[in-house]
């Protein structure tokens, strides 16, 4: 009785670790090494967006393999994905967001940043000058109590950290 349960415990850990791999790779993960290709920081990134709408998140992702620099945007109440150029800082693809998960998550930020007083872009600054070894992975708005705030993901070679900005 004493082996199986320790054969079914492997299976439950193993399956926990092989769905744990799945979600780190869903969320197209970025590691430090891949991070310093980029010779443009998301603040920048950001502000390039700008050209096609309100930054209404960032961030830097592996997709397909290949590291990018993605912004969603909001302009007269359609939302975009501005692909940015992380080594020029120029827009390298804008296509609009118009339904599935996206669609929902640019919803919300941009709900988010409607309330915000102060940009993503400003945010990510304050946070990046607070933690000078530190690089921006992402920034995604939120409602907290009502209150917009900037959920930052920070990295460096020792690992990562996330910081909350106020937006108010």
């Amino acid at each position: 009785m004493d082996k199986t349960l320790g054969v079914q415990a492997l299976i439950v850990a193993g399956s926990l670790l092989i769905s744990a791999s799945a979600a780190l790779a869903e969320d197209n993960a970025v590691d430090w090494k891949a991070l310093q290709q980029a010779k443009v920081s998301l603040q920048k990134g950001l502000d390039a967006a700008r050209k096609t709408g309100k930054p209404i998140s960032g961030k830097f992702e592996v997709e397909n393999g290949v590291l990018q620099l993605s912004t969603y945007t909001a302009s007269k109440g359609k939302y975009f994905e501005v692909i940015v150029d992380y080594k020029s800082g120029k827009i390298a693809k804008t296509e609009e967001i118009k339904e599935g998960e996206d669609w929902t998550h640019a919803t919300e930020q941009a709900k988010a940043m409607a309330a915000a007083k102060k940009s993503l872009s400003s945010a990510v600054s304050k946070a990046v000058g607070a933690n000078k070894s530190y690089r921006a992975v992402s920034a995604i708005p939120s409602l907290e109590d009502g209150k917009p705030v900037g959920t930052i993901v920070l990295e460096n070679a020792k690992g990562m950290k996330t910081v909350t900005e106020k937006l108010y």
